[in-house]
C-alpha cells in the first residue's frame, strides 16, 4: 500500500523530507488537477518551507484566505512569466536600494504550464498583482512529465530558485539534492522496485 503522504509504495520518504527555518513566504495556488497527480512536487516545497501554504484555485470563487493574506501583505508578487512580467531580483539587491523593503509574499501557480496560463487568464485578481519571472540558475532536472518547455521549472525547483535569490545557497543545494533523490525514488517505485 502506498504512503498517504509521499505516495510511494516501496520506499517511504516522509522521514527524509528536508525542512528549513527561514522567512520566505510562499503561497502555492494549486489547480484542482494537480492534487491528483503523483508527479506533483509542491508537497516537497510545503514540507521544506515553514512559511509555505497551499490554496485551491477556483475560476469562480477565489480562496478568501488567500485573498486576505495578499491584502494583508505589504509586498505580494505573482511569479508568472508574461510580456508584462519583470525579472525577479535577489533580495540583497533590493535591500541595497530600499533597506526598509518588506520581504515578499510569493504567489506561485502549482499546475502544468497550460493550466497555469488558464488560471491567470481567468483570474483578474491574479492579473492585478505585480508580475515577475525567474531567470533560472540551471536547467531543470525534472523529468516526470512530457512536453516540458525549455526554461520551465517544476514547483519545487521554483522554490529552490527563490531560496537562492534570498541568499540561502546551502539550503537550496540541500533541497536540490533531495529533489534529485526523490526523482530517482519515483522512477524506481513506479517500476516496482526499491532503491534500498
Amino acid at each position: 500500500m502506498a504512503c498517504a503522504i509521499c505516495g510511494f509504495k516501496h520506499h517511504c520518504l516522509c522521514e527524509q523530507f528536508p525542512s528549513f527555518e527561514h522567512p520566505i513566504q510562499v503561497a502555492l495556488l494549486c489547480h484542482p488537477n494537480e492534487l491528483k497527480r503523483a508527479t506533483n512536487t509542491g508537497k516537497l516545497l510545503l514540507n521544506a518551507l515553514p512559511n509555505a501554504s497551499q490554496f485551491l484555485w477556483s475560476r469562480t470563487e477565489p480562496d478568501p484566505e488567500l485573498l486576505a493574506l495578499i491584502a494583508s501583505h505589504p509586498n505580494p508578487v505573482l511569479l508568472f512569466p508574461s510580456e508584462h512580467s519583470q525579472p525577479l531580483e535577489p533580495y540583497s539587491a533590493r535591500q541595497n536600494t530600499s533597506p526598509s523593503l518588506a520581504p515578499r509574499l510569493y504567489v506561485v501557480l502549482d499546475a502544468t504550464w497550460q493550466e497555469a496560463k488558464k488560471m491567470w487568464r481567468q483570474s483578474p485578481w491574479l492579473q492585478a498583482l505585480p508580475q515577475y519571472h525567474l531567470l533560472p540558475s540551471c536547467v531543470s532536472s525534472y523529468s516526470l512529465r512530457r512536453n516540458q518547455s525549455d526554461g520551465n521549472l517544476c514547483t519545487c525547483e521554483v522554490g529552490i530558485e527563490l531560496m537562492r535569490l534570498e541568499g540561502l545557497e546551502t539550503q537550496a543545494d540541500q533541497l536540490t539534492e533531495f529533489l534529485n533523490y526523490y526523482l530517482q525514488v519515483y522512477q524506481a517505485d513506479r517500476s516496482g522496485h526499491s532503491l534500498i
